[in-house]
């Protein structure tokens, strides 16, 4: 007899199939070093044949690798390629790429485009600093949008109305003495954003790391992106804000003319 899964099915499950795949993806998310055939069977309480053949089918169409080590299988990066985001059919990244490397040559300092999925900023593409002390991090990553600067440059470019719809679902937090964690102070920093046309993250969400971001506008003013410097405090001073604001201004300058061309 094949066991019932632990994941969620019902008699109003309208495809069971497709539950346990979306199961095992979902696991695999937060098991990113990867899990053997028999741990996903145990971790969802699914019979092994059954995660055998959804699995051979997820690697067959490239959406998860298994390693040559231990037969481990791990997601690979095809979920989130779908799920790029476009402006006028034209791949965002594709678009950013050159400015990216431009603003990194410019401000010697590690360069990104991130976008907002869910009222938080997911990083889509970067650009490495090549000095021997610098930020990074991985594509995908997601932080919230109250406490970086990207996220305030978008947030200060949002229609009057999603952007009170912002405050009421999102809770903000204190994660460093610096972090603007009552919407008041949000939206004082928001008004200094639009004003100037770049934002700061003076140690907000990180203690020792400042950033500057410029949103990336459609042909509607709408945030679709924003592109960002990030650099450990001490080099990055609040005295070069505003020289690192206008590149990521022109940066996102750029980027605009490129998606709209």
């Amino acid at each position: 007899m094949i066991q019932e899964a632990a994941i969620p099915l019902t008699e109003d499950t309208l495809a069971p199939g497709t539950e346990r795949t979306l199961a095992i993806l979902e696991l695999l998310g937060r098991h990113r070093a990867g899990l053997s055939l028999t741990e996903i069977s145990r971790e969802l309480d699914l019979p092994v044949n059954s995660v055998f053949r959804i699995t051979g089918t997820l690697h067959s169409r490239g959406y998860l690798q298994r390693r040559e080590d231990d037969k481990r299988f791990v997601l690979t990066n095809k979920l989130f390629d779908l799920s790029r985001p476009l402006v006028r059919e034209k791949s965002l990244v594709v678009c950013a790429l050159e400015s990216l490397k431009w603003l990194r040559n410019e401000s010697g300092e590690t360069t990104q485009l991130l976008t907002s999925v869910n009222h938080k900023m997911t990083v889509l593409e970067q650009c490495i600093s090549s000095q021997p002390i610098k930020v990074s991090s991985t594509v995908g990553l997601q932080v919230p949008m109250f406490s970086c600067a990207p996220g305030k440059a978008v947030l200060a470019h949002l229609p009057a109305a999603e952007l009170d719809a912002f405050f009421a679902n999102v809770k903000l937090k204190q994660y460093t003495p610096t972090t603007l964690a009552t919407r008041g102070a949000m939206e004082a920093d928001l008004a200094k954003t639009r004003k100037r046309g770049f934002s700061t993250d003076i140690a907000e969400g990180l203690e020792g790391i400042h950033c500057v971001a410029a949103a990336v506008l459609d042909e509607y003013r709408y945030p679709v992106a924003a592109v960002t410097v990030m650099s450990p405090s001490f080099r990055l001073k609040r005295d070069q804000f505003e020289k690192l604001g206008h590149l990521c201004m022109q940066a996102a300058e750029t980027i605009t003319r490129r998606l709209l061309a």
